[in-house]
């Protein structure tokens, strides 16, 4: 078990536990900063990255370790001294990279499901991406490959980095004295998340904020000004998995409908949201003009329907820790199909959430998968003995059988989508 994975086991129920923490707390203040499909999104979107990085589905352009071996002209000898400048280094490069993926056309879609629920909260946090498997940014970090930094320390630093990054998704935290100067705090973050212009794309640091004063990308909160959340091309979705390539769709779509060449080349990397004239003209977005006048997305669902997505949630996170558990004593094509069959899994449930009736047809696809997987391995769900096996495939065929009662309740409904 890797060391990323091994770590997720005691992060995962610190978040859990800090979430609640703080719905009890806004409950008990009498403010309003959840709703049930919104916070299911939230966090089938953290199990979805969970899920890629735990099995390592990425590529690196060119490796750090290739840096260090060719580029290294002073060592340290001190590993205290490399801890700290690997970690300094480390939020350098991840405020560089921050940044370019918000200020460039096809890297926004790498970040965009951060931004893309309409609410601020600790569940926010864990809205990361699964389309960004190829590695762009190793470059940043050239600077420590200079001074022979080991990768085995940024093995230990990056997923600390990126969990110490939880705590200041909130609203319930108000500015912080001192602190404000120096490190990256709610306040800070509750303007980075916001779409309103005096602070949009404002406050990249993640845990120092001292590199957005030095580079000219510093916007503290304003206590006339209140921060409206979400992004400025609202998704409409509750489902991570269409949010997360929902932007590198869209730019395609323009790329192939675009006249000329030159803008064809240039919708990619020119600055975020950037169309062609002809494309605006003749296929218009909706867009938040005015956030003031924001109109939060909504389904009116059901009970049945949150209760199940709360139900698919809780049942989907203890699938995926048993994959982890598994993950080396398996073949790596297999635990692929695992994880698969979890995504697939979200991508149902969320798109219930939506009302969307082709939920059935994956739960369907999802029904093949299985019973493939449990044929050629004689019927144990990976090492699962005899009961819990057949267990796991009564919740298969009655995970079908609800969303299809579900799925055929919709038209029943008054729904309203925005």
């Amino acid at each position: 078990m890797n060391l990323y994975v091994q770590l997720l086991f005691f992060a995962i129920p610190i978040f859990i536990i800090l979430i609640l923490i703080e719905m009890v707390f806004a409950k008990y203040k009498g403010v309003k900063i959840n709703n049930s499909e919104d916070m299911i999104s939230s966090l089938s979107s953290g199990m979805s990255n969970t899920i890629k990085d735990a099995i390592k589905f990425s590529f690196v352009l060119i490796s750090y370790t290739w840096f260090v071996d060719n580029l290294t002209i002073i060592k340290f000898e001190s590993l205290s001294i490399s801890i700290i400048l690997a970690f300094i280094i480390q939020d350098f490069a991840g405020y560089w990279s921050h940044r370019f993926s918000h200020r460039v056309n096809f890297l926004w879609n790498r970040h965009l499901i951060h931004h893309s629920s309409e609410e601020f909260n600790l569940s926010c946090a864990l809205r990361q991406s699964i389309s960004d498997t190829i590695k762009f940014f190793t470059f940043l970090w050239i600077p420590a490959a200079l001074f022979g930094i080991p990768a085995k320390i940024f093995a230990i630093i990056a997923p600390i980095h990126l969990f110490l990054q939880f705590w200041y998704h909130t609203r319930l935290i108000d500015k912080m004295g001192i602190l404000e100067y120096f490190i990256v705090t709610p306040s800070h973050h509750r303007v980075h998340h916001a779409i309103n212009p005096e602070y949009i794309d404002k406050n990249y640091g993640q845990i120092f904020i001292i590199w957005d004063k030095i580079f000219g990308t510093f916007q503290k909160e304003l206590d006339h000004i209140k921060p409206v959340y979400g992004i400025l091309r609202p998704t409409a979705t509750w489902n991570p998995i269409i949010i997360n390539f929902k932007h590198i769709t869209q730019l395609a779509r323009d790329c192939w409908n675009t006249k000329t060449l030159k803008d064809k080349i240039k919708i990619w990397f020119m600055p975020t949201g950037w169309r062609p004239a002809d494309v605006i003209k003749k296929y218009p977005l909706l867009e938040t003009i005015d956030p003031s006048k924001q109109t939060k997305y909504m389904v009116h669902n059901s009970n049945k329907v949150i209760f199940w997505g709360w139900l698919q949630l809780i049942t989907t996170g203890f699938l995926m820790l048993h994959l982890f558990i598994i993950i080396p004593d398996v073949d790596a094509s297999m635990y692929y199909l695992y994880a698969l069959f979890l995504l697939m899994n979200i991508f149902s449930f969320t798109s219930i959430l939506d009302n969307k009736k082709y939920a059935v047809l994956v739960d369907l696809l999802k029904l093949l998968m299985v019973s493939f997987i449990l044929l050629i391995q004689d019927f144990s769900w990976y090492g699962l003995n005899s009961l819990h096996s057949s267990l796991f495939f009564i919740y298969i065929i009655s995970s079908n059988l609800i969303s299809f009662y579900l799925c055929n309740q919709f038209d029943k409904l008054n729904n309203i989508k925005v």
